[in-house]
């Protein structure tokens, strides 16, 4: 299994790292089931954060042919000028504007490929209009505002909704990771990665699936 993790311009850095980290270390505890690489929708090229300072290099151009998961990251919100909520929104709205708008559009068009996003990673999908219909969530601040995407907004850490799994909140990148690995590896070499890294996933994973509650 191949993953590219994506990066663009702006892009917070624990959003990518978090489940590049998790999802590699499970790769290795299996003899590289699972390799994954940094990617851009343009070339591969050196990518400013959203944090000062912080860059991290693209080795890779987003593809879906080649790639069994594709992960996308959310914004942060750069210096600290404006309003916080405003900036990431502008970088999320570039995001999507861009080119990469166009590849994840290929990759969730395609069978057998995996999409799944971090934090405001899932506004990027929003606002290329692929979310219609789809369950999905996005970091809290943003869960009111989410509906206008056209995905029914749902609040939990974590989203299965087969082809797209959505994470709320800067650290859910972990939780997602584990919960990936879980799905495609199995449940021992989640765990083993849980362990290593010393992290408890926080919630359940919603899925839609079994009775529903009589009290939803």
């Amino acid at each position: 299994m191949h993953a590219q993790f994506v990066l663009f311009d702006g892009f917070d850095p624990l959003d990518a790292i978090g489940p590049y980290e998790t999802l590699l270390a499970g790769g290795g505890a299996t003899g590289g089931l699972l390799t994954g690489e940094f990617a851009t929708a343009e070339s591969p090229r050196e990518v400013s954060s959203g944090v000062g300072g912080v860059t991290l290099r693209a080795t890779a151009t987003v593809d879906a042919d080649r790639a069994d998961l594709i992960i996308v990251p959310g914004a942060a919100p750069g210096d600290g000028s404006g309003g916080m909520v405003e900036a990431i929104n502008e970088r999320l709205a570039a995001a999507a504007r861009s080119e990469l708008g166009g590849r994840l559009e290929e990759a969730m068009l395609r069978p057998g490929t995996t999409v799944a996003t971090v934090c405001g990673g899932s506004v990027v999908f929003g606002m290329a209009g692929l979310l219609v219909g789809r369950n999905a969530t996005t970091n809290r601040m943003g869960l009111a505002d989410f509906a206008a995407t056209g995905a029914h907004v749902i609040d939990a850490r974590v989203v299965d909704d087969g082809d797209l799994i959505t994470a709320g909140g800067v650290s859910s990148g972990i939780d997602l990771a584990l919960h990936l690995l879980e799905r495609e590896l199995g449940p021992l070499v989640a765990r083993a990665v849980e362990d290593l890294f010393d992290h408890e996933r926080r919630g359940t994973a919603w899925r839609h699936h079994g009775p529903v509650p009589t009290w939803s």
